[in-house]
């Protein structure tokens, strides 16, 4: 009885927390940039052996439990949007922007900068844009960026190039429910990618197969919270009998 309790208590909890994903995903659909993230399953017993070093010791007979393994991100680029703004820019090809936040730096494909109070370029609540030199001021006359990632300014006159990075292993990077990523375990790498000033990044959310995998595992967690009450109803009953004799 206790073996089918656990196996679908942790269905319920395996699928809270899918479906927690799944909604930030959504929430995040027209947010520039965003990569969609997705929960990996496996059973306790795969995660405990994993947890204990990798050591196959024998466990006894016990119930078939899912696990979150771990978080999954798709690195799939989103579609571009031309803007015509000139604050925003998205970049052509493999790459991350630099942003200095309070918390160190933050990695992101988000190009939706507006300029503070300053003059430097930002991202609304997370940061300053970064170049090679430090954070990106381009004054108040007006700039362009070339697909280099040079900033100039009105006149022309060279103000700096944007810090493009690529980390050596993406998925080792840290994934914040934002979008934002830090380096993590992973190498940053300068890349040379295109920059393209008045278009933005989508995000890579499909919105409808989103809705589908809701419903699935919406599903999923009615069945195990059934199962849950039909355990607990046939454990009141077994107990009640019992005090009978």
């Amino acid at each position: 009885m206790l073996s089918g309790f656990y196996t679908a208590a942790s269905g319920v909890l395996t699928n809270q927390r899918a479906l927690n994903l799944n909604a930030n995903n959504m929430a995040n659909v027209k947010t520039p940039g965003y990569r969609e993230q997705r929960l990996i399953k496996t059973t306790f017993e795969e995660e405990f052996l994993r947890m204990q070093g990798g050591k196959s010791t024998s466990m006894g007979s016990g119930s078939l439990m899912t696990a979150a393994a771990s978080q999954a991100v798709s690195f799939k680029p989103g579609d571009l949007t031309e803007t015509g703004g000139a604050y925003d820019l998205a970049l052509g090809g493999d790459g991350y922007f630099v942003i200095q936040g309070e918390n160190g730096e933050y990695l992101t494909r988000n190009g939706n900068f507006r300029m503070d109070a300053e003059g430097y370029l930002s991202l609304n609540g997370i940061g300053r844009l970064m170049g090679e030199n430090g954070p990106v001021n381009p004054g108040n006359e007006g700039f362009q960026v070339d697909e280099q990632g040079t900033f100039r300014n009105g006149k022309g006159d060279i103000l700096g190039t944007l810090r493009i990075v690529m980390p050596d292993i993406p998925e080792n990077m840290q994934f914040y429910e934002n979008g934002m990523f830090q380096a993590g375990n992973a190498q940053l790498l300068p890349v040379n990618t295109a920059v393209i000033q008045g278009s933005l990044e989508g995000s890579n959310v499909d919105l409808s197969a989103e809705m589908t995998r809701t419903m699935e595992i919406q599903r999923a967690f009615q069945s195990c919270s059934k199962a849950l009450t039909i355990i607990d109803q046939m454990n009141q009953k077994t107990v009640s009998e019992i005090g009978k004799i």
